[in-house]
């Protein structure tokens, strides 16, 4: 059993299970009951995506220190009780179902997604 981190709006894999929409805003343009269907997401899961303010300054970093920075507060903002309770569920629920976990980004290497996947791994999660 695993987690999956992916981009969403991409096909899905077999097996892949639910999948979980680890973003501040839903997908534009695309009805909620069509959300699955278009593999978007099952549920939407926005206490682990970073905070507005967060968000615009990952999308403002150009170099690694800038990026490092941003990581360094999401961490932190994941910290927080609601978003450590998420975490735990989502670490324990790898050990016993497929599910994933996405956002829209093209490059996860300068995504939220990667630090979740990281922060998962270091919980002892099950991660693809």
């Amino acid at each position: 059993m695993t987690i999956r981190v992916v981009r969403l709006g991409t096909q899905r894999a077999e097996d892949e299970g639910i999948r979980l929409g680890t973003v501040r805003r839903p997908p534009r343009g695309v009805k909620k009951s069509e959300f699955a269907t278009q593999n978007w997401y099952d549920v939407w899961l926005p206490i682990l995506s970073p905070s507005p303010e967060l968000v615009k300054q990952a999308q403002a970093a150009t170099t690694d220190k800038e990026w490092a920075a941003f990581e360094k507060r999401f961490r932190k903002e994941l910290t927080s009780p609601d978003a450590s309770h998420t975490l735990d569920l989502l670490t324990a629920l790898s050990k016993q179902s497929n599910f994933s976990i996405g956002c829209y980004c093209e490059d996860e290497s300068r995504c939220h997604r990667r630090v979740l996947r990281e922060v998962l791994n270091e919980r002892g999660a099950e991660v693809e």
